[in-house]
C-alpha cells in the first residue's frame, strides 16, 4: 500500500526554520513527482513546492527565496528547508506524490495521486 509520511513540524518563531519531511512507503520502483502544499484555517490549499524525480523544481512566489525543496530518489524522500518563517506560514502542510509506480509482488500498478496527512506549522512569538 502506497503512503506519504510528513514529519518535522512544530511550533516556531517568525524568523525561525523547520525541516520537513516526507517518505513515501510501500514498494516504489518511480514517481514522477513529490510536493508540498500547505492549508491554512479558513483558506483552500495552495500548493508551495514542487519537484520531478529529475530534480525541477517550482515554488510558490510567496516562498520563492526563504523555501528550499529537495529530494533523495533512493529514499523515496523529499525535504522542505523552510527559513525566514513568518506568521504567514502557519499551515497544515501535506506532502503529495503523483503517478507513483509501485509493486505487488506480482505486478506493477500506478497511481496518480497521493497525500500524506498533513503536518502542521505554527509561527508564533
Amino acid at each position: 500500500q502506497v503512503q506519504l509520511e510528513e514529519s518535522g513540524g512544530g511550533l516556531v518563531q517568525p524568523g525561525g526554520s523547520l525541516r520537513l519531511s516526507c517518505v513515501l512507503s510501500g514498494n516504489i520502483v518511480s514517481w514522477n513527482a513529490m510536493g508540498w502544499y500547505r492549508q491554512a484555517a479558513g483558506k483552500t490549499r495552495e500548493q508551495v513546492a514542487g519537484i520531478t524525480s529529475g530534480g525541477s523544481t517550482i515554488y510558490a512566489d510567496s516562498v520563492k527565496g526563504r523555501f528550499t525543496i529537495s529530494g533523495d530518489n533512493a529514499k523515496n524522500t523529499i525535504y522542505l528547508q523552510m527559513n525566514r518563517l513568518s506568521p504567514e506560514d502557519t499551515a497544515v502542510y501535506y506532502c503529495t506524490a503523483v503517478r507513483v509506480t509501485y509493486s505487488t509482488g506480482q505486478e506493477l500498478l500506478q497511481g496518480m495521486e497521493y497525500w500524506g496527512k498533513g503536518t502542521p506549522v505554527t509561527v508564533s512569538s
